[in-house]
């Protein structure tokens, strides 16, 4: 019988954990599970570079002494990509995988232990299966734990996992190390869009200010992986994602320009750095977070780390007063993260529904104030102050 728990929390329905379905559902996995056809994953290579082998997104190396050299290779990336992976990042192997090998600990925990922190909804802090409160609707394949690191206030030990003993203690020393790796490339991230280093960081609340996140995702094996995905589609919503993978089984896939999904092939002690939606606001599309998803595995279990860098939670974000002029228009509305993350939260994810409506919606304020503009008779002298 497959563990769950009821939804007096705020869940529509009884939540059932991806590891128990994976153990239970024999050859055939459950229909709440199953994709429409269009959002089935390919499980084989669906692009090549030009002399044949995988695409794959870009490598860049953040120990080297060139500081313009590194911010314009990190710009170049995230122009064209929107992920780069990221080695000689500063951030130590051995805490990688202690890392790792602590939540893999915890998902190897009895059922018990481990729905002593079953979530809700309300902040999605604990330990979950689901994403979205929309009764009866689809279900990736993976179970998750999600916690809070910044601000201090939101941070609290007693909900993270006491089992690994090394759980909480490594947690927060990877923590610290990730945060400054983050602020690193904000300051190579402002730079590369011209602006002064700080520029972004600044956006962001300043050091302190901003906040961070982590979700941990196991995903079972699954016996029919052509069909479902571990994570569907989407774009992070948030600013900045440090994403840090099981070397030796691969599953997440990034969706290029022209359509195609690239299986990402990872590089040892590498994080997988990607922009979130805050970013492309703030930089006015300069900069893009691009769709991806994660495949599953018939023969393997896969964990991995995202650790989320967003700006603080109740900071209006627009795009900046340096990227927006003559012939430059606004792309987005003015928006808190707050605001901007309770649609994810309400309806799961969907793509990059969120920014395009949000996009459509300036595109349509503006076309507006064009038509009125156009409409109202010339302004005097005495007007010119308010237009």
């Amino acid at each position: 019988m497959a563990s769950c728990f009821n939804g007096g929390a705020g869940w529509p329905e009884p939540v059932v954990r991806v590891q128990a379905v994976s153990e239970t559902c024999g050859a055939r996995i459950p229909e709440r599970y199953v994709k429409p056809p269009s959002e089935r994953p390919s499980l084989s290579p669906v692009a090549s570079d030009d002399s044949g082998g995988g695409l794959n997104i870009p490598v860049v190396d953040l120990s080297m002494l060139d500081a313009e050299a590194a911010s314009r290779a990190v710009a170049a990336a995230c122009r064209e990509w929107g992920f780069f992976q990221a080695v000689n990042h500063g951030v130590r192997p051995e805490l990688l995988r202690r890392a790792r090998a602590a939540w893999r600990g915890f998902f190897r925990q009895p059922a018990e232990v481990r729905e002593r922190y079953a979530n809700s909804p309300a902040t999605y802090e604990g330990y979950g299966s689901r994403l979205g409160t929309t009764k009866g609707g689809p279900l990736d394949w993976g179970d998750y734990y999600f916690l809070h690191l910044l601000p201090p206030s939101l941070k609290s030990h007693d909900k993270w996992p006491s089992l690994p003993s090394t759980l909480r203690e490594t947690t927060e020393e990877y923590g610290e190390e990730v945060v400054q790796l983050c602020r690193r490339v904000l300051r190579l991230l402002s730079s590369g869009l011209g602006l002064e280093a700080g520029r972004l960081q600044a956006a962001f609340g300043g050091e302190g200010g901003e906040g961070a996140c982590m979700r941990v995702n196991f995903y079972p094996r699954c016996p029919q992986p052509e069909l479902t995905l571990g994570v569907a589609a989407h774009s992070d919503p948030g600013g900045m994602t440090m994403l840090l993978v099981d070397d030796h089984v691969k599953g997440l896939q990034v969706r290029r320009a022209d359509g195609q999904w690239i299986t990402v092939d990872p590089v040892p002690d590498a994080f997988i750095v990607n922009l979130g939606d805050q970013i492309q606001v703030l930089s006015n599309a300069e900069y893009k977070s691009v769709e991806h998803r994660v495949t599953v595995s018939a023969a393997e279990d896969r964990l991995s780390m995202a650790f989320f860098y967003n700006p603080r939670s109740d900071l209006p974000i627009a795009p900046m007063a340096e990227l927006v002029g003559p012939g430059r228009p606004a792309l987005y509305l003015e928006m808190t993260f707050d605001e901007y993350r309770v649609f994810i939260r309400q309806r799961g994810l969907a793509g990059k529904a969120q920014l395009r409506s949000l996009q459509a919606t300036a595109t349509a304020a503006a076309g507006c104030t064009a038509g009125d503009a156009a409409a109202a008779p010339p302004a005097g002298p005495a007007d010119d102050s308010s237009s």
